[in-house]
């Protein structure tokens, strides 16, 4: 392999890193290449749940505000109106 000899010839911390990584990973980049399919849109949605979950998906802390509800409370069957 080509870039086995040019880390050895480079003898560098940072290309013997490279070439480790790539080592590591050839066999998800050999799929890649010979397939051209990627988890890319598994990872786009686990980012965007993330990024959801980290903001808090828009509601406010519960120290600050009264609790958030996503539909109305339910009627009082023995309230001020019975």
């Amino acid at each position: 392999m080509r870039l086995g000899c040019c880390v050895i010839a480079a003898d560098m911390p940072e290309t013997w890193r490279l070439w480790h990584t790539i080592n590591a990973w050839w066999p998800q980049i050999l799929t890649l290449i010979t397939t051209g399919v990627t988890n890319a849109r598994t990872e786009a949605a686990n980012t965007t749940v993330k990024q959801i979950k980290r903001t808090g998906g828009g509601t406010e802390t519960p120290s600050t505000t009264e609790p958030v509800s996503c539909c109305a409370a339910p009627a009082d069957p023995g309230g001020a109106d019975a």
